[in-house]
């Protein structure tokens, strides 16, 4: 939870919060000549991007100094491991210097 995320898992982000977020990218897009099907295609990759930083799961793994390992792969490895099914269904993130 290093990149302070608000869900768990992009299947958690409301449908209102996701559909706010693709008229941000559509406003930014406006000025933009390139075909609607182009646009859309942005505007998917920058909701990706959104995932990443939102959902817990989705997130780089903070060790992995090439950050293609994500919070999810580690889990499946961790669940492997064990042989049984690992899921994260909450978290609690402490910032230091916060207070309750």
């Amino acid at each position: 939870a290093a990149a302070g995320p608000a869900y768990v898992s992009r299947e958690e982000v409301p449908a209102e919060v996701i559909e706010k977020e693709r008229e941000i990218y559509r406003q930014q897009m406006a000025d933009q000549k390139k075909p609607p099907q182009i646009i859309e295609e942005i505007i998917d990759g920058k909701l990706e991007k959104f995932y990443a930083e939102q959902c817990l799961l989705d997130q780089p793994f903070i060790k992995d100094a090439t950050g293609k390992t994500r919070v999810k792969d580690l889990i499946s490895q961790v669940g492997a491991q064990v042989g049984e099914r690992v899921l994260v269904r909450r978290f609690s993130r402490f910032r230091v210097g916060e207070s309750a």
